[in-house]
């Protein structure tokens, strides 16, 4: 059977309309197909793939039996040569919704974060792939230093350590990355530690080093890049350096989105809101920090998130306000990123998963 490079996206959408797509990407034409999509759900901005077990799993919002927001969760299979997607269940988890969703590395769990609710969901995956239920909340409270973006607590994301053992949330209200142990006999989070981080930074999005020593957080409220240091046996962390992401001489608004790294562990790139960039950083092999590399505009507007493709040649980003998805080219000697010229219609695009089935 032919191998085939699929594109699931997440997107801002009513119930009533698509909101979750699957599109095949022809790396020799450059060109995106649409496959399939999947309505039904409101607002399923983040997904989250396992490609073994070929399912997708994205966050959704709507009400309980009381009429309140609550968040959810919902799972498809994925059907690689027939390019469908087929729902299997859903399941409400934490209230009164969920901005991201993270799978473990051993796809038995799913944490859901809550920007709006300042706390943390663990839901179990059944062995079949559907969601068995909620099986923990974590709540977080203070604030940070920023009174308008910071007032209370705001989780963004979850990243798993690349052993599975620890759980790094990132709380962009509170300026900490807090750690958890997943606990896989008791189906729980566990606090451990935090690290806190400069005032009004507001951690959003996390990337872990290829060699599993470093943890890079980009930070949204202050347009920044952090270098953690991370022990791979207490779980804690140890802040190396806070960079920014913007050119020198940028005067306007901009918040940063996503962060991920080249598969050699060599560079890392950023995206910038209001400048609508992707900023690259060539990465210290000894000592992890960064070094500007270059700006590249992300052909659009509000890249709220991208993605590098398996084979590490291309990266494609999700520019939400200019409704596209956007292919560029990765030099795998300098890193940097040269336009395609090709890219794909998509209303109000938030994330981009290419897997490769």
């Amino acid at each position: 059977m032919t191998e085939r490079l699929l594109l699931f996206v997440g997107s801002y959408a009513e119930s009533t309309e698509p909101g979750i797509y699957m599109y095949e990407l022809n790396l020799a034409s450059g060109e995106m197909k649409c496959l399939d999509s999947a309505s039904g759900m409101k607002n399923p901005t983040f997904v989250s793939v396992d490609k073994h077990g070929k399912k997708l799993y994205a966050i959704s919002e709507t009400k309980n039996e009381k009429e309140e927001r609550i968040g959810e969760a919902v799972s498809y299979s994925i059907d690689p040569q027939q390019g469908k997607l087929t729902a299997l269940n859903r399941t409400l988890t934490i209230q009164p919704s969920s901005s991201h969703i993270q799978i473990d590395h051993s796809s038995s769990y799913l944490a859901v974060s809550g920007y709006h609710g300042g706390n943390v969901g663990l839901v179990k995956i059944a062995a079949d792939g559907t969601l068995a239920g909620l099986s923990d909340v974590q709540q977080h409270t203070g604030h940070g230093a920023d009174p308008d973006r910071q007032d209370r607590p705001h989780p963004h994301s979850v990243q798993f350590s690349p052993d599975n053992r620890f759980a790094m949330v990132a709380d962009l209200g509170l300026d900490r990355i807090k750690v958890y142990e997943l606990d896989q006999e008791e189906d729980k989070l566990v606090y451990l530690s935090e690290a806190v981080m400069q005032p009004a930074s507001g951690p959003r999005h996390m990337a872990f080093h290829p060699n599993g020593k470093w943890l890079y957080s980009i930070n949204e409220v202050g347009s920044s890049l952090t270098a953690f240091t991370f022990d791979t046996e207490s779980g804690s962390l140890t802040e190396l350096e806070t960079l920014s992401t913007l050119p020198a001489d940028f005067q306007g608004e901009n918040t940063t989105a996503e962060v991920a790294i080249s598969e050699d562990g060599r560079f890392l790139y950023g995206s910038n809101r209001g400048h609508d960039s992707i900023v690259q950083f060539a990465i210290d092999p000894e000592s992890g920090k960064l070094s500007l590399v270059e700006f590249v505009s992300s052909e659009g507007g509000h890249p709220r998130h991208f993605a590098i493709t398996p084979d590490g040649e291309h990266l494609l980003a999700a520019n939400r306000d200019s409704n596209n998805l956007v292919l560029f080219r990765i030099d795998r000697s300098s890193g940097k990123l040269t336009f395609t010229g090709h890219s794909a219609e998509v209303s109000k695009p938030v994330c981009v998963k290419p897997v490769r089935f």
